[in-house]
């Protein structure tokens, strides 16, 4: 009895995986074929094959689906960068490495991507969850490329200098995706900000470091 109990809630948990899959590759589709506002709650519902209420269930408004699908996609991105780690000698090479592999994949598909930015920016409160989970996949990934694979104890807690470099690039990468997202310029631009910045926080954390 408990064993069948547990398999019916294995398949259970199993179907409910397989459908939020399935609404995120909708939603995902219908951004890049026609942006932000061709994400229609009534519309992904219909065509993943659920109910609207079971739709809501999970996802409260198009900028949920939206930033959750950012979520998901950059935990598979999360993965592959764990296999393979971006390579170079110094920090700053690592990190310039990992924020091109990081816009490439993010803007590949622009119009998804740019509804992705509207919907991170909305403010909404379903939105929150998602945003932190995001910028707690891109800390780890790019204090891992600070560190680099030789790090003696990569599982060590970031050090405050660590956190702090991570942030701010962070902030200055969603910057320079929004001047992306307003066709003020191209990745290779959005990139060429971020390592700009990395070079300047890099030397000035070396230089904060030196004894007086």
């Amino acid at each position: 009895m408990i064993r069948s109990r547990r398999n019916l809630l294995g398949r259970s948990q199993t179907g409910e995986k397989l459908r939020k899959a399935r609404i995120l590759d909708v939603a995902i589709r219908l951004a890049e074929e026609g942006g932000f506002d061709n994400v229609r709650q009534r519309d992904v519902a219909e065509k993943a094959g659920v109910a609207l209420g079971t739709l809501y269930k999970s996802f409260r408004g198009k900028e949920d689906l939206l930033s959750a699908a950012l979520e998901r996609e950059t935990d598979v991105l999360e993965r592959r960068m764990e296999r393979r780690p971006p390579s170079g000698d110094t920090a700053l090479v690592r990190v310039a490495s990992l924020f091109d592999t990081l816009t490439r994949a993010f803007c590949k598909k622009p119009n998804y991507a740019r509804a992705v930015i509207r919907a991170m920016a909305s403010g909404e409160p379903a939105v929150a969850g998602n945003v932190v989970a995001y910028q707690s996949q891109l800390y780890r990934m790019v204090v891992s490329a600070l560190r680099g694979p030789d790090h003696p104890s990569p599982a060590d807690e970031p050090s405050a200098d660590e956190l702090e470099i991570a942030l701010l690039l962070q902030q200055v990468w969603f910057a320079a995706l929004v001047g992306w997202s307003a066709k003020l310029h191209g990745t290779a631009r959005a990139v060429e900000q971020v390592t700009r910045a990395a070079r300047l926080l890099l030397a000035g954390s070396r230089a904060l470091s030196r004894p007086a």
